[in-house]
């Protein structure tokens, strides 16, 4: 048995044990008074009246520590770094805006915690990996670092773009429902409803993401806002042309007292064409896709076989 192979057993239990020194040191830490955090709420729940259950009930009770998780001591550093790659990304305004479109809060400091546990998971991956290789095969540490920074940075853009790509989806699967949404609110309208009570029906009969926006802005609408505020704030949060016109021309018929049942149906006839040419335009995409491996696959092979037999016989007969 070579030298590299016996390293290699050796240098796996040489992790294992150092990480199980790092996990003692992390818990004699964190039983130590400076580093153990009480919450505000556990501070202020002994002086809160009996009925602010709920408050009381999520502080724990009376003085009831709350129990130990690796996430509460991991917190704080990585909201610092959360914070540090904000201000070194920037576009807060962005990760808002793509937050909404996806049906998620608009948290952009749990989003950048979830880029720097990213990055540290992807790294720390790279790094596992590339440490056997070295181990093994000996390769060069200066490429090893390297290559785990490149992976922490692709760790972190890996979940904007998918961020990017949640957002993209939602916003096709509400564009897709929009249409019938539309058509069911109009014949709502139309047998005599009012908005609210044809938005509620709609949102509660039909299933999807269009309809969950549509709770929510009906339950904006019944804790203080007016329902042109609320349908706002849905064009708002979907950020979608073909929403934007309809909610911008249900608001201007709410508010001058124009019959909605025909400014409906002019809205989902609009989102019938709408889908009807975002179809054409995809056909169009994919038709020009499908042209690659015929042209640069099937063309070559058959423009291969067609010139090889003359350029033999023009070698034979020289």
């Amino acid at each position: 048995m070579s030298l590299t192979s016996a390293a290699v057993p050796l240098a796996v239990l040489g992790a294992g044990l150092g990480a199980m020194f790092a996990i003692g040191v992390l818990l004699v830490l964190r039983g130590l008074p400076l580093t153990s955090h009480v919450d505000l709420q556990q501070r202020i729940a002994p002086y809160l009246d009996r009925q602010a259950g709920g408050l009381r009930g999520r502080a724990g009770g009376q003085g009831a520590a709350e129990p130990w998780r690796l996430g509460n001591f991991l917190q704080p550093p990585a909201r610092r770094l959360a914070s540090l790659l904000d201000q070194t990304l920037g576009g807060a305004d962005s990760v808002r805006r793509r937050l909404s479109q996806a049906g998620l809060a608009p948290d952009l400091e749990g989003f950048r915690v979830q880029q720097v546990l990213w990055g540290i998971g992807a790294a720390v991956l790279t790094g596992g990996l590339g440490s056997l290789f070295w181990w093994a095969r000996g390769s060069s540490p200066t490429a090893l670092l390297v290559v785990t920074a490149c992976s922490a940075l692709g760790g972190v853009m890996l979940r904007d773009q998918l961020l990017s790509r949640a957002a993209t989806r939602r916003q096709q699967r509400i564009l897709a429902e929009f249409p019938a949404v539309a058509e069911l609110l109009a014949l709502s309208v139309t047998a005599g409803e009012g908005t609210a009570q044809a938005l509620d029906r709609v949102a509660r009969s039909a299933g999807g993401e269009l309809s969950t926006e549509l709770e929510t802005c009906l339950a904006q609408a019944r804790t203080g806002a007016s329902l042109p505020q609320a349908l706002q704030g849905l064009s708002d949060r979907t950020a979608s042309p073909p929403i934007t016109r309809f909610v911008d021309g249900l608001v201007v018929a709410i508010q001058r007292g124009t019959p909605l049942g025909e400014v409906l149906r002019a809205q989902a006839q609009d989102a019938r064409v709408a889908a009807r040419q975002a179809l054409v335009e995809e056909g169009g995409r994919r038709e020009i896709l499908m042209m690659v491996p015929v042209v640069f696959l099937v063309l070559p092979v058959t423009v291969l076989f067609a010139v090889y037999p003359g350029l033999s016989l023009l070698r034979i007969s020289v």
